[in-house]
């Protein structure tokens, strides 16, 4: 029997006042671990990108997805997060059977069941993975501004 398809998400870009809200799920080949990884937060930036590249290469799927400006003035932050969330969630290549979202919310309206980790970006190795992806993919467009 196949092991349970489970993604690990968590968004960057709640906090900053100005830009889009990020949100990154990824599926972790568990015959591949990859090795440092914890919440972007408690990493360099340098550690951050070597990271995101490992994952890119060696996760079973990711996805990336962002909720803009104008989302976010419409819905909330809270809302917009949870909207790029549900959208990196159906990027993913396979669809997941079980969710892990950092924080104490879900997105509603998922294709599978969920779960909100407090901590999870360190403490669940795939939520620590969307963690890093998130937060590069934001770097990366605020250097492109």
């Amino acid at each position: 029997m196949p092991a349970l398809l489970c993604a690990g998400v968590d968004e960057a870009g709640r906090g900053p006042l100005a830009g889009p809200v990020f949100a990154a799920a990824v599926i972790l080949h568990e015959p591949t671990p990859i090795a440092g990884l914890n919440d972007s937060k408690k990493l360099s930036a340098a550690r951050r990108e070597a990271l995101a590249l490992a994952i890119r290469q060696h996760a079973l799927a990711w996805s990336i997805a962002s909720a803009s400006v104008a989302e976010i003035d419409e819905l909330n932050i809270l809302g917009a997060t949870m909207l790029a969330m549900r959208r990196a969630c159906e990027g993913l290549q396979h669809a997941p059977q079980h969710v892990l979202v950092d924080g104490n919310r879900v997105p509603q309206g998922l294709s599978c069941s969920a779960q909100s980790i407090v901590g999870g970006d360190a403490r669940v190795p795939a939520i620590s993975a969307a963690s890093i992806l998130a937060k590069t993919a934001r770097d990366a467009y605020c250097q492109a501004m």
